[in-house]
């Protein structure tokens, strides 16, 4: 009988045995399929090419961001896959439209804003200057959505002819900062959430101190974000031809408007001057056609995308040489974090890498970081900022340019510098830092009768357990570190800005500025964008004109650029169409509740200060 039920089980694994070694040779077979078909991909010749007319698209895709996330791979499995993270570069944006200028194959600039969701305004602006630049050529700009929101309206609204489709609408909610308050729910659980901070308006605990916001919050915030609202209705009155008094009135009237026109948004965005047509998408379609011709084979009108046409400009799309001395650009866009992190995410050791790659190079003789943050770990941000400083004692001339977001631990590595550049609208600021440690024995205790004991050899043995109380003296030992880590931070800044201690404590405390108030406070040296960060910087080094500018990015391997290749021609090739006029439906227009447990949730489990101790704005905008 053992004998037989060995041989039964011998005749099953040999089975499955053939059963795997059979899937490895398909799986095997269908690699190497894939790889020579990816190759034969590779060879062929479909570079893009500029049509003899065509109108520019500009269709930005979610965000405008500094930096896309993740590494090349992941994003080109995505793109395959369908699960891609809508991102686009505002700078190939920015690059597109000034070179388009002057080529005379482009004949109009379109601005399909159908998939935009979003964009600091500070990168609004830049692109704001650049489509000024572009009419400049006498060539017409129009701009096309179902509906717009205040992002996507801001950029329609330098263009030559709006068109809104006849069942849109135009939403300008203006600026706002609403959170999820939790003291309610911790105290109802009973757990214990322990916050240590220095500073009145360092708001980002808040949440789990409070049920609402605090009267300091509200004034500051209101306070920043007031200055953005005001540029941004100047900006867009100008380019409409009205008063911003008009723009705050029709918003203000919105229900009114609305009632006047019967309910029809779109006859409402019309009424009010803030579009000029109204069209489904073959009007605005036959519109371009009459800019710019007909295409025979898709009877759309001639045009290239703004990727599309940057690789065929190649080299000449370049403002700056490739070799020479060089200003060295470091990105530093999200979140800061302890260790390694992939692009998208400011990562202590690989930011710090970036930058020593920069003072390692004999030909880069400035650096300038770009700074687009809220900030994070605390201890990161030192390890970022001490590889400036080393920057700075190797001769490098170091600049930093903030983009939409410089605060908190986003300002802290900016300290180490010559010179900060800022937009007028940057959020900056937030000098203050705090840490948070819950714990949850008492629900343990109550809904489940479990108790946590034990010894240990001193007094902080399993003192930082999450599920036991935390001792009185740690967490006075914790506001001892704390109070410590502002001082720090507040002496970083005076020495960095040539103020006093006390100086800078008046202005810090966690408090949050636009540009232009920083400027105005001492804690920037100029306004300006990018471009004028690089050239200060290649001044600052005694370059001349015809100085390089490199962008420092951790260099992917060779399999990484092939399998992104194959992967993203794979997904040119067999992807969704691409339609002329994009449709997609109204943007939501605030998270889902899910959506936004999910995003605290993720921003409290990634936070991994070996201290515990963070350097966070809580300034996101809505």
């Amino acid at each position: 009988m053992e004998e037989s039920r060995k041989n039964v089980f011998l005749r099953v694994a040999g089975a499955v045995w053939r059963g795997v070694e059979a899937a490895v040779r398909i799986l095997t077979v269908i690699f190497f399929l894939a790889l020579l078909i990816g190759l034969l991909m590779l060879t062929r010749d479909d570079a893009p090419k500029v049509p003899k007319t065509a109108a520019l698209v500009i269709a930005p895709r979610g965000m405008l961001v500094e930096q896309l996330a993740g590494d090349m791979t992941d994003r080109a499995i995505q793109k395959l896959t369908g699960q891609e993270v809508p991102e686009t570069l505002w700078r190939d944006l920015d690059e597109a439209i000034r070179a388009a200028k002057d080529d005379d194959r482009i004949q109009a600039l379109f601005l399909d804003l159908n998939q935009m969701t979003g964009a600091g305004l500070s990168k609004l602006q830049v692109l704001r200057a650049a489509i000024e630049e572009f009419k400049t050529s006498g060539k017409p700009v129009v701009a096309a959505s179902d509906f717009y929101l205040r992002d996507s309206y801001y950029l329609a609204s330098s263009a030559d002819e709006i068109y809104l489709h006849t069942m849109g609408m135009v939403l300008l909610d203006g600026y706002g900062r609403f959170r999820m308050y939790y003291k309610e729910g911790i105290d109802r659980f009973e757990l214990d959430w322990h916050v240590f901070k220095v500073g009145e308006y360092k708001s980002a605990v808040e949440p789990y101190l409070r049920n609402d916001m605090s009267e300091e919050a509200r004034e500051a915030n209101l306070d920043w974000m007031g200055d953005l609202w005001r540029s941004y209705l100047a900006d867009v009155a100008a380019a409409r031809g009205m008063r911003p008094e008009a723009l705050t009135e029709a918003i203000e009237s919105f229900v009114e408007l609305l009632q006047e026109a019967d309910g029809d948004t779109a006859e409402m965005a019309l009424a009010t001057g803030l579009v000029d047509r109204l069209s489904g998408r073959d009007g605005v379609r036959d519109r371009l056609i009459e800019l710019v011709g007909e295409d025979e084979d898709s009877h759309s009108f001639h045009r290239i995308g703004h990727d599309a046409y940057l690789e065929a400009l190649g080299d000449k799309r370049r403002r700056h040489p490739i070799k020479g001395d060089a200003v060295a650009v470091v990105v530093a866009k999200g979140s800061i974090l302890d260790g390694s992190q992939p692009p998208g995410v400011i990562g202590g050791d690989s930011t710090a890498a970036l930058i020593r790659d920069a003072r390692q190079d004999e030909t880069v003789k400035a650096i300038v970081l770009r700074v687009d943050s809220g900030g994070g770990s605390a201890f990161a941000s030192e390890v970022i900022r001490r590889e400036l400083v080393l920057a700075r004692e190797a001769g490098k001339q170091v600049v930093v340019s903030m983009g939409t977001l410089a605060a908190s631990g986003g300002y802290w590595i900016s300290t180490a510098s010559d010179e900060i550049w800022a937009n007028a609208n940057t959020i900056t600021g937030s000098i203050g830092i705090f840490a948070m440690i819950p714990t949850y024995q008492k629900p343990l205790q109550k809904y489940l009768g479990w108790r946590v004991d034990g010894v240990g050899t001193t007094w902080l043995s399993g003192a930082l357990r999450p599920d036991r109380e935390l001792r009185p003296e740690l967490g006075e030992a914790v506001q001892v570190m704390i109070e410590d880590g502002y001082r720090g931070f507040l002496s970083r800044v005076a020495e960095a800005r040539s103020m006093s201690v006390e100086d800078v404590d008046r202005i810090a405390r966690g408090r949050v500025w636009s540009g232009q108030d920083a400027l105005e406070l001492g804690l920037v040296d100029k306004l300006g964008g990018l471009e004028d960060a690089i050239a200060s910087a290649a001044e600052l080094a005694g370059l001349d004109e015809k100085y390089a500018v490199r962008y420092v990015e951790k260099e992917p391997s060779f399999g990484q650029k092939m399998v992104h290749q194959l992967l993203s021609r794979a997904a040119d090739w067999f992807g969704p169409a691409e339609t002329t006029i994009r449709g997609g439906g109204i943007p939501p227009v605030r998270r889902s509740l899910l959506a936004l447990v999910r995003r605290e949730t993720e921003m409290l489990s990634r936070l991994n200060d070996p201290n515990g101790v963070y350097a966070i704005c809580d300034c996101e905008i809505e």
